[in-house]
């Protein structure tokens, strides 16, 4: 443990404003855009020096025959040295809520031992029991050197707990470092699992992981951010708690259902909200659009936890009525199946195993129709291009086979399209820039030939520009409309959905330069699964959008950019964004992004987000906005910063020698894009 001197008041004050330079100063990441975690080396502080970040880890815990709880534990920083919960002898209080839970044998779920009783504040609801924190525990240091203490209980268990049962405590603790110049608190979780008579533990609660939470989540947190594990977040999150203004449970299983359901719930389709009020914060999840198809159950439901098959082996009418919720399992209301008393019988039906797609077992009624193994899937190659010079027309071969390698006859296809870009470095910008689509099979004044092994042979009808030096692109696109089951009464329509293929070629023998990857397609799908459901199904990838929405598209009625880069950020900061962001007749303002946007990372690929690395890009079309036009960097920066603070800020920094944002904001800018951004990592976990 590290020995300290007092300092006044004013020297306190002082050594405060010097640790904020240190940490966010010296400090700053210079290369990353990911979270980090200063740790303030020497300083003129009230401590020689000190280590941020805290750790809170469960050694042991027990429950004595008259039900007293006691857990022993440790808190650290970040460097393992122990810390001291009232921040005297080492820097920052530490304070701590406790949950005390177990799994009653023969079921799955927790009931805590710790509960509060909440009471309505927006009605007149009846109060309502439910799981909580602890109050009135008390701690007991054991060893200050590792920061370990014995916590004990405030809540008691029952005399007739079952000794034999799974137990769990759960601790959060939240290191608050403000007086040093740190404004986010330190924070840590952890659950501890043990069987109070000291035989093994064999029953657990593990649904779902972190890990597949924050493929959006960026990472998951609740309650002021101090909670980010699943196996804590049950622990409260029990049958026995109903939120009493609304009188609607929340339960895990249910809450999170409806959660992520939202906007696409049947009782909020038929007009009652779905909300919660806690804490005297109303939160009304009636707007949430899940950002890809709802019964993709596995974009949650992982491998991995014990119980990651759960979902399929475990139908119930609480589990499956959550997202279901326009049916009545006692009436048999909108049930095939007609009423159910209990759950016993669900299995029956609905098993967890699939025969055949859209059959009544739960992955098979859960299959999403896009996504059918059956769909005999569309692959695109363009071979070569030829001609493709100056004032000319290109002359395309190229392949179109299913995903066994079969010839697909282009004729037969619902949508077949070819889109022609260009230049390379910004598409449709300059006087030789160009952005045409066309249809092989039906364009008028063009020729298509061949058809053997897939292979066909078309003559473009719109010429590449005279002007036109560099590099191009030619994409092809497609899908079909396809009846999977036709005939039977789980008869479905499904897209069938071709991959764009993007095909880049010089027009003057110069070297082939390909448009600069920006975002990943990758990146896009951890959230959305699958983008070809975007513009009827023939528009998946990152690389072909940019063609279209290039600087120059505009939005025909708010006259909006929808350069790509402004698009984006605008639609994903939604909410958040000074002014509403309006396509035709929809409204932007309703997104509420599930991630952290500060992490460019989620989209971008490598540093392509830095302002140095824009590189030679075309100014971007803005006729609606507070310029006609807006310099590419901070076009790319107003899709978010949309203020008109931010844009005059922008045009002042902009002559006509170009942008200097990269003075400030480049990589080795005192504001850099990485500085900005970070995010100080507030759990040690």
């Amino acid at each position: 443990m590290k020995t300290h001197t007092l300092f006044s008041t004013a020297t306190m004050a002082l050594a405060s404003s010097l640790l904020l330079a240190t940490a966010f100063g010296q400090e700053r990441p210079a290369k990353r855009n990911r979270d980090f975690n200063p740790e303030a080396t020497a300083a003129a502080t009230s401590f020689n020096s000190f280590t941020t970040g805290v750790k809170v880890k469960v050694k042991s815990a027990s429950v004595a025959k008259d039900g007293t709880i006691v857990a022993q534990f440790t808190i650290t920083d970040s460097n393992g040295a122990g810390l001291d919960n009232a921040g005297v002898l080492t820097a920052g209080p530490v304070s701590m809520s406790w949950v005390a839970a177990y799994i009653p044998n023969g079921q799955t779920q927790y009931t805590a031992y710790t509960t509060t009783v909440d009471k309505a504040t927006v009605n007149t609801n009846p109060s309502q029991t439910q799981a909580g924190t602890d109050a009135g525990g008390t701690y007991a240091l054991v060893d200050a050197a590792s920061g370990t203490y014995n916590y004990t209980f405030g809540t008691k268990a029952p005399v007739t707990f079952d000794a034999t049962a799974t137990h769990s405590i759960g601790v959060q603790a939240s290191r608050n470092l403000a007086a040093y110049g740190y404004p986010t608190a330190y924070t840590s979780d952890t659950v501890y699992n043990f069987v109070p008579n000291g035989s093994t533990v064999k029953v657990v609660r593990d649904i779902v992981t972190e890990a597949a939470c924050n493929g959006c989540h960026n990472p998951i947190s609740a309650h002021g951010g101090a909670r980010t594990e699943m196996a804590y977040c049950v622990l409260c999150h029990t049958p026995q708690s109903t939120n009493p203004d609304s009188g609607i449970t929340v339960d895990m299983k249910v809450f999170i259902h409806k959660l992520h359901m939202g906007s696409s719930l049947p009782s909020v389709i038929a007009g009652t909200p779905y909300w919660l009020e806690h804490r005297g914060a109303r939160v009304d999840y009636s707007k949430v659009v899940f950002p890809q198809d709802i019964r993709n159950c596995t974009t949650c439901h992982t491998t991995g936890p014990t119980q990651s098959n759960s979902w399929a082996t475990q139908p119930s009418a609480v589990a499956c009525g959550s997202c279901h919720d326009n049916v009545n399992f006692a009436t048999g209301l909108n049930h095939a199946g007609g009423p159910q008393f209990d759950d016993t019988q669900c299995a029956t039906c609905h098993a967890s195993t699939m025969h055949t797609e859209f059959d009544a077992s739960v992955p098979g009624a859960h299959t999403v129709p896009n996504n059918s193994t059956a769909l005999p899937g569309i692959v695109l190659k363009i071979l070569k291009v030829t001609g493709a010079t100056p004032g000319n027309t290109a002359t395309v071969q190229f392949q179109v086979t299913d995903k066994s390698g079969n010839p697909v006859d282009i004729t037969k296809l619902t949508t077949f399209s070819m889109v022609l870009g260009g230049g390379n470095v910004d598409y449709g910008t300059g006087a030789a820039g160009i952005r045409v689509s066309e249809k092989p099979v039906t364009q008028t004044g063009a020729t298509l030939s061949g058809g053997t092994s897939g292979i066909y042979t078309y003559t473009m009808f719109n010429k590449i520009p005279a002007g036109a030096t560099g590099s191009y692109t030619i994409s092809l696109e497609a899908a079909n409309t396809v009846t999977l089951l036709a005939g039977t009464t789980a008869q479905q329509t499904a897209t069938d959905m071709a991959l764009p293929y993007e095909f880049y070629f010089s027009v003057d023998s110069s070297p082939v330069v390909a448009r600069r990857v920006v975002v990943s397609l990758a990146n896009c799908s951890n959230c959305h699964q699958n983008l070809g459901i975007v513009h009827g199904g023939s528009r998946g990838n990152t690389q072909e959008c940019v063609i279209c929405h290039n600087p120059t598209l505009t939005d025909g009625t708010s006259k909006d950019t929808v350069s790509f880069a402004s698009q984006i950020h605008s639609i994903h900061r939604g909410a958040n964004l000074a002014n509403p962001y309006v396509l035709g007749t929809t409204n932007y303002q309703s997104i509420l992004f599930p991630g952290d946007l500060r992490d460019c990372n989620t989209c971008h690929v490598g540093s392509s987000y830095e302002v140095d690395n824009v590189g030679a890009v075309a100014s971007i079309a803005t006729p609606g906005e507070f310029t006609a036009t807006t310099p590419p960097i901070a076009a790319a920066c107003q899709g978010c910063h949309d203020d008109k603070a931010t844009a005059s800020h922008a045009l002042t920094n902009t002559t006509a020698l170009g942008e200097a944002c990269v003075v400030c904001h480049g990589i080795a800018g005192q504001f850099a894009v990485d500085t900005v951004h970070a995010r100080v990592v507030p759990n040690s976990n």
